[in-house]
């Protein structure tokens, strides 16, 4: 599903997202992305209510050029109730090989976990929570994503574009739970992720996220 996930974010119109974390990197003040000391905060949920509250495609090449003009950045710090997935991978990418240590600090929701768990040592300040649910994907958004690809793709009908799509939903759940594992998360705990529909959230205790290994300090 990552190819639908990136023609559904970018047709939200992240240029608006792209300029106001440009403005926030030069004039160095706050914004969805900045520094502060040696951490690299993300924050979509404290922003004008102009700009997208998510996780957007332009979030990609902005996190990678600020890890790359400073170097000295050793945790990201995050708030934000999730996004694109697709973007969300990729930054989850980023962070991970840059070794980053993660935080939340407010809420990780949805697509914001991805990022979380590609942290190193991972940690939640006091009265901030993470939250689970299962993915989803709209009518409007599937309607036209098949009508945007089912020529190049050869859906001939809606049936084989159903077929299509269960094929992927189980190559993505695949991926999402073999992610979680791979990041120390507990096998059990991974699958009870998907108990909650994406309309809910499903927040466990401190003391639950520790036992499962979503918030750590030993690095593997």
């Amino acid at each position: 599903m990552a190819a639908r996930n990136w023609a559904f974010a970018l047709s939200l119109g992240c240029l608006g997202a792209l300029a106001e974390a440009v403005t926030a990197r030069e004039g160095g003040g706050e914004g969805r992305l900045y520094v502060d000391g040696e951490t690299f905060v993300f924050d979509t949920e404290t922003l004008p209510d102009d700009e997208p509250g998510e996780i957007v495609i332009s979030d990609i090449d902005l996190f990678r050029s600020l890890l790359q003009e400073q170097p000295g950045i050793g945790t990201l710090r995050l708030n934000s109730s999730g996004g694109s997935i697709y973007a969300s991978s990729e930054i989850a990418w980023i962070v991970s090989d840059y070794g980053l240590n993660t935080q939340v600090d407010g809420e990780c929701v949805s697509a914001c976990v991805d990022i979380f768990l590609a942290g190193a040592q991972r940690h939640m300040t006091l009265g901030s929570k993470i939250g689970f649910h299962r993915r989803s994907w709209s009518p409007e958004a599937v309607e036209g994503y098949y009508n945007d690809l089912r020529d190049s793709r050869g859906w001939n009908t809606p049936f084989v574009f159903g077929s299509w799509i269960y094929t992927d939903t189980q190559r993505e759940m695949y991926e999402y739970l073999s992610y979680m594992v791979d990041r120390g998360v507990d096998a059990a705990f991974a699958i009870e992720t998907l108990q909650v529909d994406s309309g809910d959230e499903w927040y466990p205790s401190r003391l639950r996220l520790m036992s499962a290994g979503v918030l750590r300090d030993d690095v593997p």
